[in-house]
């Protein structure tokens, strides 16, 4: 995807503050240290667009960046999309079910998973939930370039054999630093994010 603008409109911290103007929604999930500002700079071909932290759980909000005028990529809390069953606590936990489950827009969401470790419950949870809900979703591992390619692979194998009963499709490793697995997730999201608003505006 060639990403032409992105302009950042707004942070939420409720659902009904959230856009509702038809265009589609693409959410991000993922744990606070899993690396997702980095990876949506890397996605959106920016340097610094989304800030990264070293403290996990800066982000405490819904972050909305429009992209290309036509849809919205949305940055969620770090661990705050494991709420989806109001199990986790959290100032900001129901919000996020509240957006998930609520809003009428989102196509997709992009749920990121550190390659060298294992999916924990809340992943477990999320995927299980997304499948029920009917809600497309891409599971995309980072961290890649911190493995050597041997060890990489397997833990690929690892992953997939771990997913399969969650995961229907495929598994997507990017890396930033490497330069790698963008163009592929995007082919793979790009169809999603088609769809016209239903007002008058052009996207």
């Amino acid at each position: 995807m060639k990403i032409k603008t992105v302009e950042f409109i707004k942070s939420a911290a409720e659902f009904s503050q959230a856009p509702f103007d038809g265009r589609p929604h693409l959410a991000i999930a993922g744990r606070s240290n899993v690396g997702k500002s980095t990876l949506i700079n890397y996605l959106l071909n920016r340097r610094s667009l989304a800030r990264t932290s070293g403290k996990p759980g800066h982000t405490r909000l819904l972050n909305f960046f429009l992209v290309n005028n036509a849809f919205y990529l949305v940055d969620l809390p770090g661990y705050g999309y494991a709420a989806v069953d109001r199990k986790t606590k959290g100032d900001w936990g129901p919000m996020v079910h509240d957006y998930l489950e609520g809003h009428e827009d989102i196509k997709a969401l992009l749920l990121l998973m550190d390659l060298r470790r294992k999916p924990e419950k809340e992943e477990d949870r999320l995927m299980s939930w997304l499948n029920e809900y009917g809600l497309p979703f891409f599971p995309v591992l980072t961290k890649i370039d911190k493995l050597k390619p041997q060890a990489r692979a397997k833990k690929l194998r690892l992953w997939r054999e771990q997913l399969q009963e969650e995961v229907h499709g495929e598994l997507f490793p990017v890396s930033a630093l490497n330069k790698s697995g963008r163009e592929a997730l995007w082919d793979k999201v790009a169809p999603l994010l088609t769809e016209a608003p239903d007002d008058e505006d052009e996207v």
